[in-house]
Formats: C-alpha cells, sequence, structure tokens
C-alpha cells in the first residue's frame, strides 16, 4: 500500500492545537476553554472535551467503535471527528440540550472495510439534530429518528510513561497516514520517559535521545539509531518521523491524541496505545 496523502483544511488543524477540557500541555494537566459563540449556548457541557465514540445505533443496529474513534464539539460552533480512518468536520449549533450538525465535509481515505463499516454508521448517525444526554463521563447523542452515538469523556493520556503510536505525517498544510501495511514490529512509536530521554522506532530503525519537557515544548537532543536499512516506504516515513523530532517542537494532548509540531506545522500525530500493550521501546 502506498503511502495515502490527504489535504486538511485551516480550521482542521488549527483544532488540533485548541486547548479545551480533557487537554494537556506541558508539565501539568491544565484545562481551558475557548468562549462560546452565538450557535453554543449549551446547558449541557458538551463542548470543548474530547468524546472517545464507543458505539453508534443506526436503524436499531448497534456497531462497536474502533479504537482511537473520537469526536469534538468546538466552543466556538465546529465539530471535528475521527472514527478510525477519515478526519471529519461539520458545522454545530448547540442550544440547550440540542446539537444540530451540518452535512460532514470528510477527507477521502481508503481503509479496513471494517472501520469503513462503522464509519458510514458513524456518519449517519452524526447529521441533523440530536437530544444530548449527559450521565457521568458518558453521553448519547439521539437523532429525531432514534439512531444514537453513545460516547464518553476522553481524560488526557500522560506524555511520559505512555507509549505514543505515530499515525500521522504533518507537513504545513498537509497530513499524510503513515502506511497500514508497515509490519507490526516497525510500526513507528516513541515513549517519553521521567529521564528526560525518549525512545521508540521510526518506521525501520529503533533510536533514543533526550528530550527536555518545558511547559508546551520539548526540546529534542541528538538521537542515535540503528542502521537496518529497509523497503522505501518505511525509510520514507523513518525520515518523517526523525525529521519531527529535532528542535524546539510544541505539543498538545487531547484526549488519546498527541500532536507534536513545530511553528510551521511540520511534525506527527500520535495515539496513545490502549492499556496494556507493552511500553518498552526495546520491543518493536
Amino acid at each position: 500500500m502506498h503511502t495515502q496523502r490527504m489535504t486538511l483544511s485551516v480550521s482542521v488543524l488549527a483544532l488540533l492545537a485548541l486547548a479545551a477540557c480533557g487537554t494537556e500541555s506541558g508539565s501539568g494537566s491544565g484545562k481551558g476553554s475557548g468562549d462560546g459563540g452565538d450557535t453554543v449556548q449549551s446547558d449541557v457541557p458538551v463542548t470543548g472535551v474530547a468524546w472517545s465514540v464507543d458505539s453508534v445505533t443506526v436503524g436499531g443496529k448497534k456497531t462497536e467503535a474502533p479504537e482511537g474513534a473520537r469526536l469534538e464539539i468546538d466552543p466556538k460552533g465546529r465539530a471535528t471527528a475521527d472514527f478510525g480512518c477519515n478526519h471529519i468536520s461539520v458545522d454545530a449549533q448547540v442550544k440547550g440540550d440540542r446539537i444540530t450538525l451540518g452535512k460532514p465535509v470528510t477527507t477521502q481515505m481508503a481503509c479496513d472495510v471494517k472501520i469503513e463499516r462503522f464509519e458510514k454508521a458513524a456518519i449517519d448517525a452524526m447529521g441533523g439534530e440530536h437530544t444530548a444526554k449527559l450521565s457521568g463521563d458518558k453521553l448519547t447523542l439521539t437523532t429525531e429518528s432514534g439512531d444514537t452515538m453513545a460516547l464518553s469523556e476522553e481524560k488526557p493520556a500522560d506524555l511520559v510513561g505512555t507509549r505514543w503510536t505515530v499515525n500521522t505525517l504533518l507537513d504545513g498544510k498537509t497530513a499524510t497516514t503513515v502506511p497500514a501495511d508497515l509490519p507490526k514490529e516497525r510500526t513507528p512509536h516513541l515513549t517519553f520517559a521521567e529521564d528526560g530521554t525518549v525512545r521508540g522506532n521510526a518506521g525501520c530503525n529503533s533510536f533514543s535521545g533526550k528530550a527536555t519537557v518545558k511547559d508546551s515544548r520539548i526540546v529534542f537532543g541528538p538521537t542515535v539509531s540503528t542502521r537496518k536499512m529497509c523497503p522505501e516506504a518505511e525509510m520514507e516515513t523513518e525520515r518523517a518521523v526523525l525529521a519531527a523530532l529535532k528542535g524546539t517542537k510544541t505539543y498538545t494532548i487531547k484526549g488519546s491524541t498527541l500532536t507534536l509540531a513545530s511553528d510551521d506545522g511540520k511534525g506527527i500525530g500520535a495515539t496513545a496505545a490502549p492499556a496494556g500493550t507493552e511500553n518498552s521501546s526495546e520491543h518493536g
């Protein structure tokens, strides 16, 4: 499979860096929120929260969500979602317990059949007017026809100690997905340690280096790596990942998603590995 390239709108890329409830930036777990606009007057606190999608039920058929499916409604009236494949954005109006979502705008990537099936069901359940019901950290969105989307509030993962799987390469206005057919043992990932180091695999070779975290920035020192040669697709990914681990980068964590980028928007996007996943970077 060749690397698939997609172009995201400036508004979608900007949302990756918004600080909000459920967002960690810097060494602490600070939270913040944007100013609400005319389209956001919610009695149910659903905006500015990173929501993990648990399942959708369309036409009475329930479909469980893949790992990493998420939805977020910006306080200014814009919703973004990733149901496991494409990046989706849509206008959102929130009044009281009613949420009205416009027509979704989505990237066009081909993905695993099972994930595509869920994505289609989720998009079908996403449009139109919804009633929002919040119970603890659980949110249910119900359409007028009775279709539902079940979500859970996503707590920000810790930067340090989490194994981050790299799934997106950012190049200013363009985002490229990491090839899905990379060997499992060479899936690019990184883990930051308490001793100020970072380790991982860049797509072919294992690497380690110094990473100093201060506030919302990480200063990377020189890295050392093994010197294996791999197929070109893997080497291309590796070059992009290692380039993102140079100099000073700004990081943002929203739920289980890490964005690590320089001021020009170049960097990587990664997802926290599920609980129980081997965190040691020495293994694959």
